[in-house]
């Protein structure tokens, strides 16, 4: 089966009962008509490397076969849904913070932290004292003082969003 008048052949001999396989796997039209296609592009790549003539049906239909659970694999793995479908279990992206806080309204948040989380992120970001000295000076571990300031910021970082949302609605409703 070498050459392009043998391609062409295998086309026409093996194209209706193979889309009728595809058909019975996918039970759509376009998508069966896909895993003919590449099927008999993979025979166009790697056909040459059948050895038994005979075995050529088989070949083709494995090949079939193995495209559709591939295709479904990756379907599995990766599934495709309409934005309004997962739009729920989006993440909610905040508006970027300001480039200049007020510091009336820096002290207002940091005042609304949690009390565990203010002294490490006065110290830090206030008072530019490094992870090892807030650790010493508050008598923690390390580790905490991480930890600390990360659940302050990320404290800090969801009012900064509330007062955004708050200021663009606001503006909103005033135009």
């Amino acid at each position: 089966m070498r050459g392009e008048l043998d391609f062409e052949r295998l086309v026409e001999d093996y194209h209706a009962p193979l889309y009728r396989f595809a058909l019975s796997l996918t039970r759509d039209d376009s998508e069966a008509a896909d895993l003919v296609q590449e099927t008999f592009y993979i025979w166009a790549a790697k056909g040459h490397q059948l050895t038994d003539p005979a075995r050529v049906k088989t070949w083709l239909f494995t090949t079939l076969h193995r495209e559709f659970l591939g295709k479904r694999r990756r379907l599995a793995r990766f599934p495709h849904h309409e934005l309004g479908e997962v739009e729920t279990e989006l993440p909610d992206v905040p508006p970027a913070p300001p480039d200049r806080l007020d510091w009336a309204v820096l002290a207002e948040c940091l005042a609304k932290v949690d009390p565990v989380f203010q002294a490490p992120v006065a110290l830090f970001y206030l008072e530019d004292y490094s992870y090892e000295q807030i650790a010493a000076i508050l008598e923690v571990p390390l580790g905490t003082v991480k930890s600390r300031i990360s659940r302050g910021v990320g404290q800090l970082q969801q009012m900064f969003a509330q007062r955004a949302r708050v200021a663009e609605r606001v503006r909103t409703d005033n135009t």
